[in-house]
């Protein structure tokens, strides 16, 4: 959520203007790949993807052990979904003209995560963890054999370019709206089914935390399922190129590989280590994560931060005006969340 409420935005433009190399290569992870490839940026997405999961176990775990019905835990998390698909179509075509649904993308981020919530509850409700992981591992295989094997028309099979690939083809014939890239989006129907797996992979890791082993034994097995994800992404990419746009298997594993390391190294810190306190910055922002989210679209805070703090970053020379009006805009995000976080007003659906 830092990446996403302006830190990212704020990192990337100090590229080329300090002269230290080390800024200047992370700044360059702040930006997508063209096709195939990765970088930090294209992680982004599938950590929250992953994260989701792990939280719907806390969350369904409670309810369960509750005694709600089954019926009422899948209808919240359906109605949730619902509404994150509305607030996704808004979010990506806004304004937006209802009377025209031929030119509305219906594709969205929001929209991915509440359907993977809601397809991975259910499973979660009705298998164990074993067959939660065979069936995440099968999704991605057959996901592999099917663009690997079934060529778009036109092309031959295993063509995963930007024009050959299957999941553009199926997108260009049965994804109803406007596509991201014209004949391509990253977020219609086929890449669905991989990126669940992340969600299905967070959901184990939540499993995980919740037993009852000791801080060591979920240190290993997180580092140990990372490690083994991350190994599998690389050798997979020899066959299955490592692709954001594609949602390809090698991806899936190489991002819930480092998801379950992420984990793993928040959780040694914050809650065996015991070490909390400057983690404050970052819960403020995260408690209100689809606030500041829709904020950041609808709000124009480069123009604020232009209005509130010009008159002193002006002076600073040409190159650094962006950078400074940026960092600007990330203060007022953080304030204003502050604010929220003080006021104990959190949004959720």
């Amino acid at each position: 959520m830092l990446m996403i409420s302006g830190g990212g935005s704020f990192i990337f433009l100090l590229g080329g203007k300090t002269n230290i190399p080390l800024i200047d290569a992370i700044s360059a992870q702040l930006e997508h790949p063209e096709w195939h490839g990765f970088t930090f940026y294209d992680f982004i997405f599938p950590l929250f993807l992953f994260l989701a999961g792990t939280s719907l176990a806390f969350s369904l775990s409670k309810g369960m052990s509750a005694r709600i019905e089954k019926s009422e835990l899948l209808k919240k998390v359906f109605s949730r979904m619902l509404i994150l698909m509305v607030l996704g179509i808004l979010d990506k075509n806004a304004p937006i003209d209802i009377f025209d649904p031929a030119h509305i993308r219906y594709g969205s981020v929001l929209g991915r995560i509440g359907l993977a919530t809601f397809i991975v509850a259910f499973l979660y409700i009705e298998f164990s963890w074993k067959k939660r992981l065979i069936i995440a591992v099968s999704v991605l295989v057959v996901y592999f054999l099917i663009l690997l094997l079934v060529p778009a028309p036109g092309f031959t099979a295993g063509d995963f370019s930007f024009e050959g690939n299957l999941v553009g083809w199926f997108d260009r014939n049965f994804m109803p709206g406007k596509l991201k890239q014209g004949t391509y989006d990253e977020l219609a129907i086929l890449t669905q089914f991989p990126s669940l797996c992340l969600t299905l992979f967070g959901s184990l890791a939540g499993d995980l935390l919740l037993r009852d082993f000791s801080p060591g034994f979920k240190i290993k097995w997180l580092a140990i399922a990372g490690s083994l994800g991350v190994t599998l992404g690389l050798i997979w990419n020899e066959l299955f190129p490592i692709n954001k746009h594609l949602w390809s298997s090698s991806f899936i594993f190489l991002t819930s590989g480092l998801s379950f390391l992420f984990l793993m190294l928040f959780y040694w810190i914050i809650d065996v280590l015991g070490f909390k306190k400057w983690s404050f910055f970052f819960r403020v922002i995260g408690m209100n994560s689809l606030l500041i989210y829709l904020v950041m679209r609808f709000v124009d805070l480069r123009e604020s931060s232009r209005l509130l703090f010009s008159g002193i970053y002006k002076h600073a020379g040409d190159k650094w005006l962006d950078v400074f009006n940026a960092l600007g805009a990330l203060i007022i995000v953080w304030l204003f969340l502050y604010f929220l976080y003080r006021k104990k007003i959190f949004v959720k659906v």
